[in-house]
């Protein structure tokens, strides 16, 4: 075998579209909605607005990510994407962005479970015991990893199923015990003016839309990516985005805004109230079970990534090498779950919703940085004025998602990209890349 020939993977072991669209949508279904409403407990019932123009702004993005299947099918990963359309530069910074967004973000993943746990243990509230249970977490998600992508695959789409029934739940309790004047009451706690209450809930919000991108980030592990890769976005993002909207109004109409934002389980709350102790139980089990199976499919991404990024030569050949494409070492799945696990520690917070915001403010804006250099990929391989027409539209969506951040939300990024720029100057010097990019 040739040193740039790729090691096939077998149709069997590939994705077919339906598995990579629950991937996509068990990708974002997780801690995002879980966790949501104590996050947005200072914006109240009229975070509903955010709800539906982040909507509009994810279905926008998949659109992108289904044009850049459809033009560069045999790309790997949103590394490859932004090499080919923007050079090896930007290549290299969207796979260190990236990289670090998937490892980083498990870590708040790993944190929704634990606040679930924590309805079962109070004690998991506190932050030693915290720690230890997200650790627990993550490490049993990077040994199926390990095993291989398919078993972490199917994890994550089985408890796809099982972590839609907090949500369903919920939407039924809404259902049954909406009062139109707990919603009204809750519309807007800080009183301060929507034009900028909802502009400030856009990154927290968005948080939930993470990992739209999923079917192109692993194209390399389905079956059809120039056709699949964009009907499993699509349709990710709808089922969640019909999720998300009537779980919101669900337990905004049931929770004042004001215990909102003392509750580590919010779903199990509204569960309780209105069906009792038994399935508020049942609620935060599902819930806890989710949080792992989005746990596997962020290790994916964060191993595939990784894999992709060294065999284009931006980082050492742990994490794959050039000289046999598509095999992952064992040491992938070991060095990323080391990293998660020093986050995990660096990153401990008195209250879980600290260390939850902390950490997903800073991915947000990193990840939505990205899709706008996606949608700049999309504009230039593309020569049709729709295609680029919608290029246009996410990349105006994601700089002024970026723009309405918080600047504590941003600097991370910033820091992250300059660190990245220099580390290009290292990595420039040894490296020979065997698949130019065009110019």
């Amino acid at each position: 075998m040739s040193q740039t020939e790729t090691i096939p993977i077998p149709s069997t072991r590939k994705l077919g579209w339906g598995l990579a669209a629950l991937v996509v949508a068990g990708n974002m279904i997780g801690s995002g909605v879980y966790l949501a409403p104590v996050a947005l407990a200072s914006t109240g019932s009229s975070s509903l607005i955010g709800w539906l123009i982040c909507g509009v702004g994810a279905m926008v993005l998949a659109a992108v990510f289904a044009g850049l299947g459809r033009f560069q099918p045999d790309a790997d990963g949103l590394s490859d994407l932004t090499r080919r359309g923007l050079g090896s530069f930007i290549g290299f910074q969207t796979a260190i962005a990236y990289w670090g967004v998937c490892l980083t973000g498990n870590v708040a993943v790993a944190l929704a479970g634990t606040g679930y746990l924590a309805f079962f243990f109070p004690a998991l509230a506190q932050p030693i015991p915290a720690a230890l249970c997200n650790l627990v977490l993550i490490g049993a998600c990077t040994a199926a990893y390990a095993t291989g992508a398919k078993l972490a695959a199917r994890l994550g789409a089985a408890t796809l199923v099982i972590g839609l029934l907090p949500l369903l739940l919920a939407i039924v309790a809404g259902a049954v015990a909406f009062s139109s004047q707990t919603f009204a009451a809750s519309w807007n706690p800080s009183g301060e003016p929507l034009t900028q209450t909802v502009p400030a809930s856009l990154v927290v919000i968005f948080w939930s839309f993470l990992g739209l991108e999923s079917a192109a980030a692993l194209s390399r592990l389905v079956r059809d990516p120039g056709r699949d890769v964009g009907r499993a976005s699509v349709g990710g993002v709808g089922l969640a985005l019909v999720v998300y909207v009537a779980a919101s109004v669900a337990v905004f109409g049931v929770i004042p805004a004001g215990e909102l934002a003392a509750s580590t389980s919010p779903f199990a709350d509204l569960a309780a109230r209105v069906f009792g102790a038994s399935v508020a139980g049942l609620v935060a089990a599902c819930a806890v079970l989710k949080a792992l199976g989005t746990i596997a499919g962020w290790t994916i991404l964060g191993g595939e990534t990784a894999r992709s990024a060294a065999e284009q030569g931006y980082l050492p050949r742990w994490f794959g090498s050039a000289a046999t494409p598509g095999r992952l070492p064992l040491t992938n799945p070991l060095i990323n779950g080391a990293i998660m696990a020093g986050l995990v520690v660096m990153t401990s917070q008195p209250r879980l919703a600290d260390q939850f915001g902390l950490l997903i403010g800073a991915c947000t804006v990193l990840t939505i940085c990205l899709y706008a250099l996606c949608c700049i990929s999309l504009f230039r391989f593309s020569r049709s004025a729709g295609w680029r027409a919608l290029a246009v539209v996410g990349g105006v969506f994601s700089v002024g998602a970026v723009a309405a951040a918080a600047p504590g939300n941003i600097v991370p990024a910033i820091v992250l990209f300059t660190v990245a720029s220099v580390g290009w100057l290292w990595v420039r010097r040894g490296r020979v890349d065997p698949r130019p990019a065009p110019l």
